[in-house]
């Protein structure tokens, strides 16, 4: 069974016939989209899509950081108060 994230649904019908309506009563939230009772697909406001973009990119540094530190071996801790 697949998880649902959302506060709202809707069918893929309702959805077309006024997705500018559908998208303003979602007050920001998001809403999934079903098709045949199955999430078909999200909306998200832009400024949630921003914040999702971010928190992404966040991560992948967050990796790529990781990353280096371990290839890192004789890394030595430092205070940049200090330096």
């Amino acid at each position: 069974m697949n998880s649902i994230h959302h506060l709202r649904t809707v069918s893929i019908a309702e959805f077309k016939q006024n997705p500018e309506k559908i998208a303003e009563e979602a007050h920001g939230q998001p809403v999934v989209v079903l098709n045949r009772n199955r999430p078909a697909f999200y909306i998200v406001s832009p400024e949630l899509m921003a914040q999702m973009a971010e928190l992404h990119d966040e991560h992948q540094l967050e990796k790529l950081v990781q990353k280096r530190l371990r290839s890192v071996g004789n890394a030595v801790p430092a205070n940049l108060d200090d330096l």
